[in-house]
């Protein structure tokens, strides 16, 4: 196995520990000790995976996810003490593809980055005519572009998926397990609310876009891109 993983915490011992359990487990492991250093070895190492603690000096784990998603869509996955939905919302919404609260058992997370790699790695080998266009909106799953009114804009790459399979199915109704299912993966191991965070970021970001199209809600049941038809 080549894959990289980038552990970033302030915890020594635990990095020692994930350090030694991922290589015997095959991966090629790099650690780092706080925000800054955690960026630039992500710039430097290229890993496939990081494993993002939240409360670290000089650089939280929120800030280095930010800067992350702002030059890549490789897989984050958030570590930390902390297990409040607050911190989970706000993780997912800065692009994180799950989170894992301390202490955890190892084999769940090793679980948890499998699927995580599964499914990211499943998106980057879909062809470059993946793309579905609607009024003043375009959405390329292979280049992770977002265009709205001919202009790129920033999303995090599960809103992204999120947005392009509901479009690429338009006018049917998913409930929030299914889109779990589908977008997430079978294996997901967190909650349905994932599904309203992200819903409700798209919907910050599509106001106005278009009246022939929408993200509607179908009370009682879940989510649809609505053609107005």
């Amino acid at each position: 196995m080549d894959t990289k993983l980038l552990i970033v915490d302030d915890d020594v011992n635990i990095c020692g520990m994930l350090k030694l359990y991922f290589e015997n487990e095959g991966y090629k492991v790099k650690c780092a000790n706080d925000g800054i250093e955690g960026l630039n070895c992500f710039k430097l190492y290229e890993p496939d995976l990081v494993l993002l603690d939240i409360m670290m000096p000089k650089k939280d784990g929120w800030q280095v996810c930010r800067e992350i998603r702002e030059i890549s869509s490789k897989p984050v996955i958030m570590i930390t003490a902390k297990g409040e939905v607050f911190d989970k919302v706000l993780g997912l919404e800065l692009g994180a593809d799950d989170f894992i609260v301390k202490p955890f058992d190892m084999k769940e997370l090793s679980a948890r980055i499998k699927a995580v790699l599964r499914r990211y790695n499943a998106h980057t080998k879909k062809n470059d005519d993946e793309v579905v266009k609607f009024e003043n909106i375009e959405i390329s799953l292979v280049k992770y572009k977002l265009k709205i009114n001919g202009q790129a804009v920033d999303v995090p790459p599960k809103e992204l998926e999120l947005l392009y399979f509901l479009a690429s199915n338009c006018d049917r109704v998913f409930t929030r397990n299914q889109l779990l299912d589908k977008v997430w993966g079978f294996d997901y191991l967190g909650d349905s609310r994932t599904v309203d965070v992200h819903v409700k970021r798209l919907r910050e970001k599509l106001e106005g876009v278009s009246d022939k199209w929408s993200l509607k809600t179908v009370w009682g049941v879940g989510y649809t891109f609505d053609t107005k038809n």
